[in-house]
């Protein structure tokens, strides 16, 4: 992913600090799943999402397209907002699938964006068909980046209601 060096993962190799390698395997054959549920008549590039929540619940979601193609829905908020209407706000891992397999497939910048909103240290794993994957988080993804707390932070003047 651009400029970084950074290790590629087997799904065999050995699991993560959070994660067992048996749980980000199976996320990742969830995404997998989600992915073959796409809706892309027009770009036919087919994404699938699987989102673990902290009690271990996982939320798919895939890109669905729209002829009006700005209000098309990308796998990964697809997803998020999935398990963000059921109540939950915190997660451990999004996996993400797609069928590119010479490179990871990466959130676009409004997913990552989105993935923000829920925390910056939660697992993002960049997967190709094959189940290797590149484990990075949303800090990495997304860094220097504006959230929910930024919101607080004091402000040098306010603005007068008129």
């Amino acid at each position: 992913v651009g400029d970084l060096k950074r290790e590629v993962i087997h799904t065999k190799d050995q699991g993560t600090r959070r994660l067992t390698q048996e749980k980000i395997k199976d996320l990742i054959h969830q995404s997998q799943l989600a992915k073959e549920h796409a809706y892309c008549p027009y770009s036919k590039f087919r994404v699938g999402a699987a989102l673990l929540a902290q009690d271990d619940k996982v939320f798919t979601g895939c890109n669905v397209e729209n002829a009006c193609y700005n209000l098309g829905v990308c796998a990964e908020r697809n997803a998020m907002s999935k398990a963000a209407s059921e109540g939950y706000r915190s997660f451990k891992a999004i996996a993400i699938a797609s069928d590119m397999s010479d490179q990871f497939i990466s959130p676009c910048g409004g997913c990552r964006q989105f993935m923000r909103e829920f925390g910056s240290s939660w697992e993002v794993y960049l997967t190709k068909p094959d189940g290797s994957y590149l484990k990075m988080d949303v800090n990495e993804l997304l860094p220097v980046s504006f959230g929910p707390d930024d919101l607080s932070m004091e402000k040098v003047f306010n603005i007068p209601n008129k």
